[in-house]
């Protein structure tokens, strides 16, 4: 009985991945390859050394925020937020002080790193950037970028992101990441050598994979589902703590109304003007403080905000597992095509329509030299197509290894960070509304003592 030829579709299937006993595991084995991407070994012009930079503890702060202008590419004047980067190490091998590090970036800086990282590293779940203009915000915060508190919580969240980055095991190492803490010149020009823009996937390329990939892995399906849940949820989390932050905002100035009216009744009561008096302060005092509260709200809000930028940054791994995908099932219908075509030829029979067999019915048969010249071809191709598809699932299954790998790592990061946040929300909202009955409590006592 002739053996059925294999199924070309079966080469698609990526090989079952065992469950990860913990969200680290596979990254040590990439880690030293992933280092590679200094690509340079010659140090910065900073104080730090590369080797204290991968190896040591570093405090990395981005301290101050300051407003500039100056000319555009298009030699246009513009005014732009730069940012001071402090770096400097917790330990050094011989026990001597070293000096910190500084200077100065632009958020378009913080983007190029970003993107860099992106393409550099596909795999892994690269920490999103602040928003570049406000969001979800009461309507009393102003959305201007260049407003000074905006700026102020967005250099926390420039900082947050280094420190994120800083913290990962295999972006910490990488070469450009560090001169992007210590070489204030040229960085730019250095980062435009790598050529990764050449490296990123188009968006219609991305595009193409998403609809027209045969065998997607389930896994990354739900990924995507659950990043744009995450997306959703936390959207519409943060419109509704913008609508309950305009309510309490009107409350609270209502107390101010409170404040004046007392203040004025006082004035025309002989007995009674002392206690209105007093809880008319006391309403004043309590009006004043709702700007406080939910500018420290705001920073709660950044912390979701950040998750929901981090959807995004799960589609990016989800997007390039398909382009992957993708070119390995194009691969496989290449190959299994060839194979047939050399089949054909072999055998002298034609399966399938091809306009190359319309060709030989009208103008005669190929002589045997050129046919043979042309199998023999064709097993060339069959035999660099069979090492190549090797490769692509090779490659495949070690970018499902370390991507899943890292986003254990993530899931276990947002589990943590959001918990902490939310509780932290949860205690403000109670001392808040404690305050409130404290207010409210003086103002009795004054009211008694009338």
């Amino acid at each position: 009985m002739e053996q059925a030829a294999p199924d070309p579709e079966r080469l698609l299937q990526p090989a079952p991945l065992e469950p990860l006993s913990h969200p680290d595991a596979g990254l040590e084995s990439v880690v030293g390859e992933e280092a590679k991407g200094a690509r340079d070994e010659s140090p910065g012009d900073g104080t730090m050394t590369e080797s204290n930079f991968s190896l040591k503890k570093i405090e990395i702060s981005v301290s101050e925020a300051e407003k500039r202008t100056g000319r555009n590419a298009m030699n246009m004047q513009e005014t732009y937020t730069a940012y001071l980067i402090e770096t400097r190490s917790v330990e050094h091998s011989d026990g001597q002080s070293v000096l910190t590090d500084s200077l100065w970036r632009r958020y378009s800086e913080f983007e190029l790193l970003r993107n860099y990282l992106l393409v550099y590293y596909p795999h892994i779940v690269v920490p999103p950037l602040p928003e570049k203009r406000a969001e979800f915000v009461w309507h009393k915060l102003s959305a201007d970028n260049m407003d000074p508190d905006f700026v102020e919580r967005r250099r926390i969240g420039l900082e947050n992101f280094l420190l994120r980055v800083a913290s990962h095991p295999i972006l910490c190492r990488d070469k450009i990441f560090y001169l992007f803490l210590t070489q204030e010149g040229n960085w730019k020009e250095t980062v435009n050598e790598t050529g990764f823009q050449l490296k990123a996937d188009s968006r219609l390329k991305a595009l193409n994979a998403t609809f027209r990939v045969k065998n997607p892995d389930k896994r990354f399906i739900e990924l995507k589902h659950y990043s744009d849940e995450l997306q959703s949820v936390i959207s519409h989390l943060l419109r509704v703590r913008a609508r309950v932050a305009d309510r309490l905002y009107g409350v609270y100035k209502v107390h101010g109304n409170y404040g004046r009216v007392f203040s004025e009744w006082s004035a025309i009561e002989k007995e009674m003007g002392d206690g209105l008096q007093s809880a008319g302060h006391h309403m004043d005092v309590y009006a004043s403080s709702i700007d406080d509260i939910l500018e420290d709200e705001e920073h709660y809000a950044d912390q979701l905000k950040e998750y929901l930028f981090y959807a995004e940054a799960l589609r990016a791994v989800c997007r390039k597992h398909e382009l992957m995908q993708y070119d390995l099932e194009m691969a496989a219908q290449d190959l299994a095509s060839k194979k047939q075509q050399c089949e054909e030829l072999a055998t002298g029979t034609v399966r399938t329509f091809s306009l190359k067999g319309m060709t030989t019915k009208l103008f005669g048969q190929e002589t045997p030299e050129q046919r043979e010249a042309r199998i023999k071809m064709l097993e060339e191709q069959i035999k660099e197509g069979e090492q190549q598809l090797k490769s692509k699932n090779l490659e495949g299954r070690e970018f499902v290894k370390n991507a899943w790998a890292d986003i254990e790592r993530f899931k276990e990061q947002k589990n943590h960070d959001l918990k902490e946040a939310l509780i932290s929300y949860a205690v403000m909202q109670i001392s808040m509304c404690k305050k409130g009955i404290q207010v409210w409590t003086n103002a009795k006592e004054c009211f008694s003592k009338m």
